[in-house]
């Protein structure tokens, strides 16, 4: 299967399955919430996956968190689970779609789970639909790679300078963590970058020893990076040339690590405040 232009192997897709829908997931709540409903609250953190699929990070730190399976769940009353949904909602909560904008999967049924205009993710919904749910699910407000479209000579130049650059473009990540930061390190050649959570002072480090300011678009190893009016790193892309450009959106499981035009991802990291620089690795 293709997402994004990309291939997803099967073992990967049923990843992403137990990343959507886990076995148990968090829903955050008032304390009085929690006493009406005559729930537990359960304090466990989310794992890396969890946080990203359900935006816990952007979550009021105020609220507590009820932990529930599927089967506990449906045997709720369902004005209980209909009040729990559209609590998530205004609790801003990732992973509570509307009924609207999947009908064509899962029929009028769907109205049934909650309130009748949203619903949550359970292995259940994904047991017959995983290989139309799961690629609108990853490709929802991302372009596709271009990684297939860049010449081998483009490669060819760019593989001095960026060494990893084509191994990594158009892969998927085993889960959250990996971020942009650490894409543009691996592909110069960073070990373990790759696949690690990287902060800000690391890369900022990096930055400092292998860059000088500079560089062009349409060059190889030009690094594109964003700041905020704090001068805080927000993220960062690296060209291989002919205005090819890799990136990687975010630290999120859903985000593949991509080629794109520069002008692409100019556009799309476009944010208030966030001003872009570049830097020119050094030979």
């Amino acid at each position: 299967m293709e997402v994004l232009g990309i291939e997803v192997s099967r073992a990967l897709l049923h990843q992403w399955i137990e990343w959507l829908a886990p076995d148990r997931q968090p829903f955050y709540l008032t304390a009085k919430q929690i006493a009406l409903w005559g729930l537990a609250q359960d304090d466990t953190e989310p794992d890396r996956q969890q946080r990203d699929t359900y935006h816990s990070y952007g979550v009021d730190g105020r609220l507590r968190s009820v932990w529930l399976d599927e089967s506990t769940f449906m045997e709720l009353p369902r004005k209980t689970r209909a009040g729990l949904v559209r609590a998530q909602v205004v609790h801003e909560r990732g992973s509570v779609p509307t009924v609207r904008a999947w009908r064509d999967v899962f029929g009028p049924e769907i109205r049934l789970q909650a309130d009748g205009h949203r619903f949550v993710w359970w292995k259940s919904l994904l047991r017959d639909t995983a290989a139309d749910v799961l690629p609108r699910i990853v490709s929802e407000a991302l372009g596709p790679s271009h990684h297939r479209d860049v010449p081998e000579s483009v490669w060819a130049s760019a593989a001095p300078l960026l060494p990893r650059a084509r191994e990594l473009a158009g892969t998927f990540p085993d889960g959250s963590g990996p971020n942009c930061f650490g894409t543009v390190m691996a592909a110069a050649g960073v070990g373990g970058a790759a696949d690690t959570w990287m902060q800000r002072e690391p890369f900022d480090q990096w930055l400092a020893d292998n860059t000088t300011r500079g560089g062009r678009d349409d060059v190889p190893g030009t690094v594109l990076v964003w700041r905020d009016d704090n001068r805080l790193v927000q993220h960062a892309a690296i060209t291989i040339g002919a205005g090819w450009t890799l990136h990687k959106p975010s630290q999120s499981w859903t985000s593949p690590r991509k080629i794109r035009t520069a002008p692409e991802v100019r556009r799309s990291t476009r944010t208030p405040s966030w001003h872009l620089t570049r830097h020119i690795l050094r030979p």
